[in-house]
């Protein structure tokens, strides 16, 4: 993602409850909607013992946008109730970035 304008990221740092019980699916169907967002810019996910998720968005309204969808106010609820047992939601502010080698990215 080479973007020189400020942006903004939200940091979704979790850790899940045991078993599936659809979490696959709903986060599948959650990044494919969040791709049609407007002011939608990229996401990058890792999992191990806990789950770190980055999306990145144009500007604040995006996100505020994105975090009152229906969908994914219905995705934050069964989160809460079924998939994960601890979260916390960072929006920080991107001022530059830079990087290093030949990485292949879907999102970017």
């Amino acid at each position: 993602m080479q973007n020189t304008n400020p942006y903004y990221a939200v940091i979704f740092t979790s850790k899940r409850t045991d078993g599936d019980n659809g979490y696959s699916i709903m986060a599948e169907q959650i990044e494919v909607l969040a791709k049609t967002q407007p002011g939608y810019l990229g996401m990058e996910s890792a999992k191990e013992n806990i789950g770190i998720t980055v999306s990145y968005w144009e500007n604040l309204d995006a996100i505020k946008s994105w975090k009152e969808n229906t969908a994914h106010l219905f995705a934050q609820e069964k989160g809460k109730k079924d998939w994960y047992s601890w979260y916390k939601v960072r929006v920080c502010k991107i001022e530059r970035e830079y990087e290093f080698g030949n990485m292949i990215q879907d999102d970017f």
